[in-house]
């Protein structure tokens, strides 16, 4: 017999009392996940400084934009540990398993990212589905 929290079919899993408990992160402050107002926060940084990039080179073409903010996020996400936006608003990108994310997880994700759709679609986690494909979780540095 299981006990009442117990999840009772394969794949549920317990309520989490906060985003990230699951993933053995605290309740608040650094470490912590990051909530979606700086997320979104910096979503915005990210596309403005990708906006005057593509201003200044491609008398803004929407497709330089995007290609801009892709490479952006490519470039930084392995080196600075996060998007420029991300240490702006004091997030930064780590994988799971607590390693360097390397190359391949910040290609998998801002793929992911330029779709848009797994962008908006989280769990209980608070990652989008783009972090969850690429193992990867954003949390306040």
């Amino acid at each position: 017999m299981s006990s009442p929290t117990a999840p009772r079919r394969f794949g549920d899993l317990a309520p989490s009392r906060y985003p990230g408990e699951r993933l053995g992160a605290p309740e608040s402050g650094p470490g912590s996940v990051g909530r979606p107002g700086r997320r979104i926060l910096a979503l915005l940084i990210d596309w403005a400084i990708a906006s005057l990039l593509s201003f200044a080179f491609f008398r803004y073409d929407s497709w330089a934009t995007l290609g801009i903010f892709a490479v952006l996020q490519y470039l930084f996400i392995p080196t600075i540990g996060g998007s420029i936006g991300h240490r702006i608003v004091g997030l930064r990108l780590v994988a799971l398993n607590g390693a360097w994310v390397g190359l391949w997880r910040p290609l998998v994700r801002t793929a992911l990212l330029c779709i848009v759709i797994p962008a908006i679609v989280w769990d209980s986690d608070q990652r989008g589905f783009h972090d969850k494909v690429a193992g990867t979780v954003l949390l306040r540095s």
